[in-house]
């Protein structure tokens, strides 16, 4: 039951954070609609001076300005129901990267304040108090311990099977957690290249149904829309592959140190039973 308190309370923290990211997001969105609002004022003051064939140039300016200005707008309109599907993808990745680095800490699966007051209940001869302390506390390494003394009784070989049950255990959900990652990193791109090809069967429509030539800026949008879905799949992508990688070699290592900490404690119950 403290396992699932422990990840509801994970996930809280780590969704409160994918919430303040989007704030922020819509908060660069509305300061970039602000300054598309606020060039239009500009031209009536410059147009008194100027004459009629320099109307023109300060039309064009004005033109390159504002799609410098609304590059995210129409980032977002190119990108249509992909883009939303990749948005909410990097909200997901997000939270599963801040759930896993809050979890996959030493601190939290090896606490060296545990390991020693483990130690010195033992240096005591005080079994029974190493084995309240280990299932009072939530950390991976007490678990492991806890379960290897309560079948103590039935000998030093069941205790230690005990032990693996409990870390293959612990292992296999922290890879199901970071599956996900995996997961995203591998369909991203593919969601990435779907609105790709979408984007060209859009142009290439165009092509094929106009009676004339059709003009750059009609197959503008469908080409845009084939580049920045595949930007976002790759945006996406990359950074779950890397955080995967990194994690599950963090959580390798930290198993590893789990398992050798765990097996040095229990064995000195065997040493003592053979002396």
């Amino acid at each position: 039951m403290t396992v699932r308190t422990r990840a509801h309370r994970m996930w809280q923290i780590a969704l409160s954070m994918v919430l303040l990211l989007g704030m922020s997001l819509e908060g660069m969105q509305s300061f970039a609609l602000a300054d598309d609002a606020a060039p239009p004022a500009e031209p009536p003051a410059a147009a008194p001076p100027a004459a009629p064939a320099e109307a023109p140039a300060t039309t064009d300016g004005g033109g390159e300005s504002e799609g410098e200005q609304s590059f995210l707008m129409w980032m977002a309109e190119a990108s249509g129901a992909w883009g939303v599907i990749l948005l909410l993808l990097s909200f997901v990745m997000v939270a599963v990267i801040m759930m896993n680095l809050m979890q996959v800490r030493r601190e939290t699966m090896l606490p060296p304040e545990f390991v020693a007051a483990f130690e010195e209940k033992l240096n005591a001869k005080d079994v029974q108090g190493a084995f309240d302390i280990a299932r009072g506390d939530e950390s991976l390494v007490a678990r492991v311990l806890a379960a290897g003394m309560a079948r103590l009784g039935r000998g030093y070989e069941e205790a230690v099977e005990g032990m693996q049950e409990v870390g293959e255990e612990e292992s296999m959900a922290m890879e199901h957690k970071l599956s996900w990652l995996a997961l995203i990193g591998s369909v991203a791109p593919m969601i990435g290249l779907m609105g790709t090809v979408w984007g060209m069967i859009a142009s290439f429509r165009i092509i094929a149904t106009s009676a004339t030539q059709p003009k750059p800026k009609d197959l503008a949008d469908g080409i845009s829309t084939a580049l920045f879905t595949t930007l976002e799949g790759l945006v996406v992508a990359i950074p779950a592959i890397v955080a995967y990688g990194l994690l599950r070699n963090r959580v390798s290592r930290l198993l590893l140190e789990v398992g050798r900490v765990s097996e040095g404690l229990m064995s000195r119950f065997n040493a003592g039973k053979k002396a």
